[in-house]
């Protein structure tokens, strides 16, 4: 009998990334597959098989079917022919690709764009979350804004934010057991509660544009429509923190 530890483990490299073909058969044309039955080999199925891997894997699967129905493509067509349209629409939906950068809007991409408090580039720098010491974010406290101007009168549709949903918390994502006199969970202290946006036009003067309250979500678009110079991002309110982590700000 063996008297050792029962297991070995073997750290895999982190980040890593899970291919697309293996989510999808090799000889059954219009076959998906999502979770622990997909293509990979018993020592990355350690990795692969978690419950929070598997949820993005069924992301990841769902929107490839959609470009499939979209395009009349096959599985093995959207890799062949829209690999990038799933990769970038993945991160615009905020799913994390590593070594990817999702594409910013023309409209973001050329507008001014400035802040109360710190340097706000790294909104619009493609990478929605940190990495390693990189915060990719930008900081202010409460009340601070971002802006975006045009120039000229500019039509806008739609912003775009994430807000830091406190990722990097560890054990407490998801617990084995729920003892009775457990604390509640609540909303990440970090989130941010309640935000307003502005528009600007001429000398008018700012003027909101859409206010949103009792926010819980990392991932927030929020319809606009308007034609103004200027667009800006205001914090009015967090969870508990008393400063505001914003990892993007988009308009277009």
């Amino acid at each position: 009998n063996w008297k050792g530890k029962p297991t070995t483990h073997h750290p895999a490299p982190s980040p890593f990334g899970i291919p697309y073909r293996s989510l999808y058969s090799r000889n059954i044309e219009n076959l998906f597959m999502a979770g622990r039955n997909i293509s990979v080999t018993h020592a990355a199925l350690s990795a692969t098989r978690v419950m929070a891997t598997c949820s993005v894997i069924g992301q990841a699967v769902g929107t490839a079917a959609a470009i499939a129905v979209a395009h009349g493509l096959t599985p093995r067509g959207v890799y062949q022919h829209k690999l990038a349209e799933l990769q970038q629409q993945l991160m615009e939906d905020d799913a994390w690709l590593p070594w990817h950068e999702r594409a910013i809007p023309e409209l973001s991409r050329r507008a001014r764009l400035s802040a109360s408090d710190g340097d706000p580039e790294p909104l619009r720098n493609g990478i929605d979350r940190p990495i390693d010491d990189e915060d990719n974010g930008w900081r202010g406290p409460l009340g601070a804004w971002v802006e975006y101007s045009f120039g000229e009168p500019t039509r806008v549709s739609e912003a775009r934010l994430v807000f830091d949903s406190d990722l990097n918390r560890g054990w407490r994502n998801m617990l084995a057991n729920y003892p009775l006199n457990l604390e509640p969970r609540t909303v990440p202290s970090c989130m941010v509660k309640a935000f307003r946006i502005e528009g600007k036009r001429g000398d008018e003067g700012y003027r909101t544009l859409a206010r949103v309250e009792n926010n819980y979500q990392r991932l927030v678009r929020v319809p606009l429509a308007a034609e103004v110079d200027a667009v800006r991002f205001v914090a009015e309110e967090t969870w508990g923190s008393s400063d505001v982590h914003l990892f993007a700000f988009d308009v277009r």
